[in-house]
């Protein structure tokens, strides 16, 4: 059939441009974007990791008892290196593919890109700190707690009014600081610490009267660290959920889905039980300060 110059161009064009579209159809498309995974990027072991093959994961440096032990959380032992050997499991990776990396508390859920594919340091979930990373679902439901020295008038108190007076104290960036000014709002501004450690030395040294920790850490500072120290108290939660430790990814990453189903798979068999109860089973109920 003969076609005029004109009209076999336009047949040309309008073949050219179906064979093009068909070529992009097929071509091979990303596994995931900036807002999360899509459907096979979980495939175990063969998730897009900081290091191919291997699940880089992070933690703050001393680790601290009853989440890590012996300040190696490569060991296993301890709940926190428990948890995120068991949530490496699940992902697909042993022991052999995990490599520990050394990240300080407040820089984890920091603004900026990741050195980790997660990091588990006893962080807490929250809608402020949503807005510079990702959190998977909560490995761990948490509370705060009062440590005061046995002979200190903090000691005595029963209500969170009766510590209004006290000069109280807590790690910089953390739920625990914020329970001092939100909930204790006492009379004059707490003191924060870069570290845990450095609120247990002033409370040995009486530069404060109590400290703010999570209740498992308050029950192993009383018990090992600071013998001569008691636990006040709890605070009940605030809000109808309850406070929960998240991990921390990157914000946007392609693995936040993939590790959170990881996470709610271990509280759906038990797993993240059995665990808190090997490793926290010394944290039992202190007196709500209410």
């Amino acid at each position: 059939m003969f076609l005029a110059p004109g009209a076999l161009r336009r047949a040309v064009t309008a073949a050219t441009t179906v064979l093009l579209a068909a070529a992009v159809g097929c071509a091979p498309q990303p596994e995931g974007t900036a807002s999360g995974p899509s459907t096979g990027t979980c495939a175990k072991g063969e998730l897009a990791t900081e290091t191919p093959g291997r699940l880089t994961i992070a933690t703050d440096e001393p680790a601290y008892e009853p989440w890590f032990k012996d300040d190696e959380p490569a060991n296993g032992k301890g709940f926190e290196s428990a948890v995120a050997y068991a949530v490496a499991e699940r992902l697909g990776y042993g022991r052999s593919a995990v490599v520990w990396r050394s990240v300080p508390f407040n820089k984890a859920f920091a603004p900026g890109e990741k050195t980790f594919d997660f990091d588990i340091n006893q962080v807490s979930v929250s809608d402020e700190r949503r807005k510079a990373v990702d959190f998977s679902s909560g490995y761990y439901d948490v509370r705060q707690a009062v440590v005061a020295l046995k002979d200190s008038d903090a000691v005595k108190a029963k209500t969170v009014a009766d510590l209004r007076k006290s000069r109280l104290g807590a790690q910089v960036g953390t739920t625990s600081l914020d329970y001092i000014a939100d909930v204790v709002r006492p009379e004059r501004a707490a003191a924060a610490f870069a570290r845990n450690d450095q609120a247990k030395s002033a409370l040995k040294n009486g530069q404060v009267d109590a400290i703010v920790v999570d209740l498992p850490t308050a029950f192993y500072i009383t018990a090992a660290e600071v013998t001569d120290a008691r636990i006040v108290g709890q605070f009940e939660n605030r809000g109808a959920a309850p406070e929960q430790f998240g991990l921390v990814l990157d914000k946007g990453s392609v693995l936040t889905a993939c590790v959170s189903d990881a996470v709610d798979a271990l509280r759906e068999d038990g797993t993240l039980a059995r665990i808190e109860q090997e490793w926290l089973s010394d944290a039992v109920d202190a007196p709500v300060l209410k």
